[in-house]
């Protein structure tokens, strides 16, 4: 029986235009989804935008419009970039529709007849002169951390420090939206208790692969493993989204009905296209994959499966989590020109670029990608241009007029070779694991190009036959690059069907030779990325740095951490290379009770090889922040006996002692857990 399969990509929220970072979702999805279609089964990718909420409030205030206009305006703006990167969906919705309230109502009934909601009083800060409760996002104020005391930090965090804290404890907090002080108000609330469904979740987090491995083991350490805390699905008017329609004045938060919005979305396309809402939403033979970055993993693994248990809907097959993107190392920056709009972008460069260098570093893990521009130019040139696109430029002008031969005499072997490695390049796209699919691939290619190479059908031209038989082996074998590469660039796999006459729509044509047929004039597939372009596209995207000064992105690094911490005295080579340092996966973090600085790690260092580790890192990272990422191991020390257990090495971090700066030191994308140090 055909896979029937239902894919959504989180939905992308109605406050801003679109970034490169949320490209990377959205091309790690329609990767999958154009597999999955062209593997023959049925796939149906569903998404839309998330649109409810305060800042969208308050932004349609600031522009003087409707809400509904915003919304609809930056709906049409999403869905032009996504186009533009060659992202299709099958309905892209909106979680302001009818549709999507008719599914939150069934819920809510749900979980009111299960006695799982609950009323409590919050006390929040409240804008007397904007009318409005503040999210964390809308205040801002003096970190309350004694040992910080920094200001100009937000309501729920300190960038400084790393404290989290609640916004009514701020020293002298300030509205972001008027600059008055906000008061703290209580208003009432409603409840989610899903600590009654701690068994069920466990259960289903734990079990049936429905999660990555580290997520889960995440989840078990660190909310599983105690009372769930209730879930506040509530906000009192001023609000714009649903009211509830049991508690008037109440809206429901936009994190409940967010993740409806799939439902919704996928209701708009049952009613277009006259098919049973049920049958891909409550039936056990329709799969229901979830593509999300890890930022939003406790939404998803808990609140979510929770509602779709009570309200008697079908459970995810899978939740796909992917870590977040860097640029060149480092968190984007619009004053270095790396916060790049997706818009941008397009102005630039082509998006087969971007597709297929995402998909040469996304893995099947959570581990964070990053985007170094001197690797994106090499890579995509190397690959796409001096491996793929090569072998046609350098054959299908020969048989312009001739066509195919009628047999494939000369490079079936290879041909056969390249066929058997389908099913391990499949393998791999099922998995998500896109990158080991681009390194088979392009080992492919690289024995593509050997063929050609060895074979010079440049020289042939005094033997037609030959350099028929030859030029169209060469065909064959980028045809079937093609065709594996379809899911990541569609637009190849269009020019090659357009080239040879035979357009590609099922994995099964990377197994049988074209024969026989016509050739159309080569024409160029691909151009070379030019540095000059991603230049003018980076210097497109820069803006002046809020909070700093002309001069200070010019003056020089301060001598005040080594003055702290003078150089250790002088050792030798061989002294120094007795440390085996290596990389590690931080497959699990948790608080240690009793300890003031300690965060217990579990790291694997590949395969079967983990270790325990002790890190004084408590207060500055969070533990759920470290679980996926990579770090530096020091995997040779002695294990050290402490009062909490027994740790087997050592993370390496830099920072002042005792100064609460501490920043973890990591390799840069692609490196490998158990990889040494050198």
């Amino acid at each position: 029986m055909s896979r029937r399969i239902l894919v959504t990509n989180a939905l992308p929220y109605a406050n801003g235009q679109l970034h490169i970072g949320h490209v990377l979702e959205h091309i790690q999805t329609d990767i999958w989804v154009r597999f999955q279609q062209l593997r023959g089964r049925r796939c149906v990718s569903i998404c839309g935008d998330d649109t409810h909420g305060t800042s969208i409030m308050i932004r349609a205030r600031q522009e003087g419009i409707r809400e509904e206009d915003l919304v609809a305006g930056m709906r049409q703006a999403h869905m032009a970039d996504l186009a533009g990167f060659e992202v299709e969906y099958d309905n892209y919705g909106s979680t302001n529709s009818p549709e999507t309230r008719q599914c939150c109502e069934e819920i809510w009934t749900a979980l009111r007849r299960a006695g799982m909601v609950s009323e409590q009083e919050v006390t929040q800060l409240y804008d007397a002169q904007a009318g409005t409760f503040l999210a964390d996002r809308f205040v801002k104020g003096t970190c309350p951390n004694p040992e910080c005391h920094s200001p100009n930090q937000y309501g729920d965090s300190c960038d400084k420090c790393g404290r989290h804290y609640n916004a009514t404890d701020l020293i002298d907090p300030v509205s972001t939206l008027s600059g008055s002080q906000p008061e703290i108000r209580t208003a009432r609330h409603l409840f989610v208790n899903i600590e009654k469904l701690h068994a069920f979740l466990e259960t289903w987090t734990q079990q049936g692969g429905h999660l990555q491995p580290e997520v889960a083991n995440y989840l078990k350490g660190h909310f599983l493993g105690e009372p769930l805390h209730d879930w506040d699905v509530s906000r009192p008017a001023p609000y714009f989204g649903f009211e509830i329609p049991d508690s008037p004045g109440n809206f429901w938060y936009v994190w409940f009905d967010a993740p409806i919005g799939y439902m919704g979305s996928t209701k708009e396309w049952c009613q277009r296209r006259g098919e049973d809402f049920d049958a891909w939403w409550r039936s056990l033979e329709t799969e229901l994959h979830h593509f999300i970055g890890k930022d939003i993993t406790y939404f998803h693994t808990l609140f979510w499966p929770a509602m779709l248990h009570v309200g008697g809907f079908s459970l995810p097959t899978k939740v796909h989590i992917h870590g977040f993107l860097t640029v060149n190392g480092e968190k984007m920056s619009k004053s270095k020109g790396t916060f790049i709009r997706a818009s941008t972008y397009l102005e630039h460069l082509e998006p087969s670029y971007l597709r297929y260098y995402y998909a040469s570093k996304l893995s099947s893990g959570v581990e964070d990608l990053d985007l170094n521009f001197d690797d994106f130019i090499g890579k995509v040139n190397s690959d796409l241009v001096g491996k793929v696109v090569n072998i046609a430029s350098r054959t299908a002008r020969f048989v312009e007029k001739t066509g195919l031969a009628a047999q494939l005499e000369d490079g079936r072997e290879l041909f056969d070779k390249t066929a058997a490695a389908g099913e391990e390049i499949a393998a791999a796209y099922e998995t998500g694991d896109y990158s080991r699919a681009m390194r088979l691939v392009m080992a492919a290619a690289d024995e593509a190009n050997q063929f050609v190479e060895h074979q010079a059908p440049w020289t042939l031209r005094q033997d037609p036959q030959k350099l028929q038989s030859v030029c169209t082996a060469g065909l064959n074998l980028f045809r079937q690059l093609a065709v594996y590469l379809a899911p990541v660039l569609p637009r190849l796999a269009r020019q090659t069907g357009e080239l040879l006459g035979d357009p590609i729509v099922s994995w099964q044509q990377s197994q049988t030779p074209l024969l026989g047929s016509a050739v159309k004039k080569f024409a160029h597939m691909m151009q070379r990325v030019d540095p000059k372009k991603v230049e003018a596209m980076i210097a497109a995207s820069a803006e002046p740095a809020e909070a700093e000064s002309p001069s200070a992105a010019a003056s020089p690094d301060s001598d005040a951490p080594l003055k702290a911490e003078p150089l250790a005295e002088t050792i030798s080579f061989d002294e120094f290379s007795k440390v085996d340092l290596r990389v590690a996966r931080v497959l699990a973090a948790e608080d240690v009770a009793g300890a003031q600085k300690l965060l217990k790690l579990r790291l694997s260092l590949g395969g079967q090889h983990e270790r325990t580790v002790f890190a004084g890192i408590k207060g500055v990272y969070q533990p759920e922040e470290l679980v996926g990422r990579l770090v530096i191991c020091a995997a040779n020390l002695a294990p050290r006996k402490m009062k909490f257990g027994l740790s087997e090495g050592m993370i390496v971090a830099a920072g002042g002692q005792g100064s609460g700066e501490i920043y973890l030191l990591a390799p840069d994308s692609g490196a490998k857990p158990g990889q040494r140090v050198h």
